[in-house]
């Protein structure tokens, strides 16, 4: 801003009249503006306008060759480092798939081994099964026959000398189990089962595939409460295991347990023994499949 420029001797006049320097400037500068800016609050301050400066442009700026060579430089240099970050990013991504298939592969080759060692189990189970009952059937078929000797007049001591040996040859032959004390007492139980309703085998298979379904559950899914849970007044748990001689003193073998008040059976989530359950289920299996179990 600058003062404006006015006739010199007209300002003179004015002042010469009374008028301050700034009013008679402002008024030759705004011609009438005297009178009707008399009562401005600014009427005795200097006025100021608008001029023009000239600012003169510097001068250009110029992009070297060297610049140019040094930007290409760096410009090159990132991306390399872009594509090494890359690289690097994409062989962790490459080790980590090789150790998932490893860890993969190696779980796979554990389930078959452990799949494998239950079914060579499962398969001795089995056979000793079929031998004992074979034993129990060579022993009837000898007891028959001493009876019918006796019948014609033969001595009785011969019958009580043959009723001994095939009893102590079966206490020296055990059956090998895996958890000893307890899977036997588990095979007892499904035997029991056999014997106190032998007139009604599709009943008893029916228990016995209800009994593998409930150990089954437990054992795929641990800590869902649902499959550790019974309710003993259940109908069809009533018709298929509950009324069964047998059938829940299997689930407590299997580690379930009566509650307060004796409504429901309940397998604890720190009593479940996957060992227990493998157990349960090949001796199930096992009563499931063998034509001779619990006959004899």
């Amino acid at each position: 801003m600058a003062v404006p420029e006015v006739d010199k001797k007209m300002l003179g006049e004015l002042e010469a009249m009374g008028f301050p320097r700034p009013r008679a400037t402002r008024a030759l500068h705004y011609s009438d503006w005297i009178i009707d800016h008399e009562n401005d609050a600014d009427i005795d301050e200097m006025p100021l306008v608008t001029v023009d400066i000239s600012i003169g442009s510097p001068e250009p700026f110029y992009f070297t060759e060297a610049m140019k060579i040094k930007a290409q430089e760096l410009r090159d240099q990132a991306r390399k480092k872009k594509e090494e970050e890359e690289k690097k990013l994409e062989r962790e991504r490459e080790k980590g798939r090789i150790q998932s298939g490893k860890q993969l592969i190696e779980a796979k080759r554990s389930l078959e081994e452990n799949e494998r060692k239950r079914n060579i189990e499962f398969r001795k189970a089995e056979k000793e099964e079929e031998k004992r009952a074979r034993e129990r059937i060579r022993w009837k078929l000898k007891q028959d026959k001493l009876e019918r000797r006796v019948n014609v007049g033969l001595p009785p001591e011969q019958l009580v000398a043959e009723e001994r040996t095939p009893a102590v040859r079966i206490e020296q032959n055990p059956f090998p189990v895996r958890s000893v004390a307890k899977s036997e007492r588990m095979r007892e139980c499904l035997r029991s089962l056999r014997r106190n309703h032998k007139d009604d085998d599709a009943r008893v298979r029916q228990a016995f595939q209800t009994l593998l379904i409930y150990v089954g559950n437990v054992a795929r899914n641990p800590n869902e409460e649902k499959f550790r849970k019974i309710r003993l007044s259940n109908p069809l748990f009533l018709d298929r295991v509950g009324s069964l001689t047998g059938g829940i003193e299997f689930l407590e073998l299997c580690g379930f347990e009566t509650t307060e008040g004796e409504e429901f059976l309940y397998l604890p989530h720190n009593k479940v023994d996957m060992a227990t359950l493998n157990s349960a289920a090949s001796e199930l299996k096992s009563a499931l499949t063998n034509p001779f179990f619990g006959l004899l």
